[in-house]
């Protein structure tokens, strides 16, 4: 929705919040000295709004989780007449709202994961997942993929591929990274995505066959990997990986905790794969980051490990009723705006034309990848030689044609989501068709920023 509010510019008020910030806040992911974050004053729908009086349009979606935009007033009533008639209570209580979100969430996982363990987010659902697994199997080692990213908890961020896992890897967290599918930069020299495919699943099996079958408590990817670039899996990889948990009685369990709930064009990405994962852990737009989030659902078989003992892990402010109360409304407003199904029209009649398009006019774009609101542009030197527009984990000079390219998105009034030589496109699974083409015509001029570090 375009936002109602007119943005008032107050520059005395964002030059004290600041002021308070760079006091006080430490930043995550950040060295505190280099940088500079913007003093946002108020957001709705696909916008935000500085204290000087720029607009942005967010294709961040704030971190891929404000699915349903911002403000949305049918959530923030919600949380506000939650609040009015209980503000919280502890986990071990049957509260309605609780049940009525375990409920909803419950009904839209694939399969029958109907049992639904709440956390505060992310990172904590794959870290109760972990437990979970090695708990069922009695078995100590984890297995994922080296281009992804789980979370930034002790075992989330050691099963992550990406290098935020490098200053915390322990060694010794009993994970295994392997290669997963990805066929523009493939490490198995396929040529089709039926090879990548196949080279795929037999360098997992071999990875599991040196390991020892009978060590690996489970197998964790993220259904379509978010951060790591939009990678989505051959037809057949995900079906193959099931086909080999099964085989050797390991978990397989998807991270659904950035793809789920509509960003994908379907409540759950695993639905355009036909595939049901043993845990499935979720987060971000179950209540599109309204109150804090997350959580695992669970298979009948691993439920039924804890029927009888005690599951040891446990969160003060699980299923917060705040939290519930935002995801029970979000899910709500979701069925009766039938915005998963519009998220998927966006990808198949804007988005996604409209970045192939782009990509046949700039020579800086190798590839376009994605489907619903969840894409990216792979940004090169080089077409032929598939060259990233910067070196892996590049950062300061090195980094600086993905700087240039940002702050020319940015100049122009669009909050882009960069990583390392990508850039995606992940707006709100609400934004309207004009708002995706008044993104895309923005993204059009900063390649053309981005074309000027192109070399034949």
């Amino acid at each position: 929705m375009t936002p109602h509010v007119t943005p008032q510019a107050d520059p005395a008020k964002g030059a004290a919040v600041k002021a308070a910030d760079r006091a006080h806040v430490f930043h995550s992911w950040s060295a505190q000295e280099l940088i500079d974050p913007l003093a946002v004053a108020g957001a709705e729908g696909a916008y935000f709004w500085d204290y000087d009086g720029n607009r942005y349009l967010d294709f961040t979606s704030g971190l891929v989780y404000t699915n349903i935009g911002y403000q949305h007033p049918k959530v923030v009533a919600a949380v506000q007449e939650q609040a009015g008639r209980m503000t919280t209570f502890a986990p071990a209580f049957a509260i309605d709202v609780r049940s009525e979100a375990a409920r909803l969430i419950a009904e839209r996982t694939p399969g029958d994961l109907d049992k639904i363990f709440f956390t505060n987010g992310g990172a904590e659902a794959v870290e109760n997942a972990v437990r979970m697994a090695r708990l069922h199997t009695g078995r100590p080692k984890i297995m994922s993929a080296y281009r992804s990213y789980h979370g930034a908890t002790a075992a989330a961020i050691n099963l992550t591929g990406d290098p935020r896992r490098w200053a915390s890897d322990s060694g010794t967290a009993g994970v295994v990274h392997f290669w997963a599918p990805f066929l523009y930069r493939s490490p198995f020299y396929a040529e089709t995505e039926a090879e990548e495919c196949a080279r795929a699943l037999q360098h997992l099996e071999d990875t599991i066959a040196f390991e020892n079958p009978n060590s690996i408590a489970a197998i964790v990817l993220e259904t379509v990997p978010g951060t790591a670039g939009i990678m989505t899996p051959p037809p057949g990889y995900l079906a193959g990986v099931r086909e080999i948990c099964d085989r050797y009685g390991i978990v397989f369990v998807l991270d659904e905790v950035m793809a789920g709930f509509g960003r994908t064009g379907a409540w759950f990405a695993a639905d355009h794969y036909d595939v049901v994962p043993d845990l499935l852990t979720f987060a971000k737009g179950v209540n599109s980051g309204y109150v804090p989030l997350g959580g695992v659902a669970i298979s009948g078989a691993i439920a039924e490990t804890f029927a009888k003992k005690p599951y040891p892990g446990g969160l003060t402010y699980s299923g917060h009723p705040l939290a519930c109360a935002a995801a029970v409304s979000t899910l709500e407003v979701m069925a009766e705006e039938r915005i998963v199904e519009h998220a998927a029209h966006i990808g198949e009649h804007v988005l996604g034309p409209g970045l192939r398009e782009l990509a046949e006019r700039h020579p800086s774009v190798g590839e376009v990848r994605g489907l619903g609101v969840f894409w990216a542009l792979d940004l090169v030197r080089n077409r032929e030689t598939r060259e990233p527009l910067v070196p892996y984990n590049a950062t300061g000079e090195a980094n600086a044609p993905m700087a240039a390219f940002a702050a020319a998105c940015k100049k122009s009034g669009l909050w882009p989501f960069v990583n390392m030589n990508r850039t995606h496109a992940v707006p709100a699974c609400t934004v309207t068709e004009a708002e995706a083409k008044e993104g895309l015509a923005v993204l059009d001029e900063a390649l053309s920023v981005a074309d000027g570090f192109v070399v034949a």
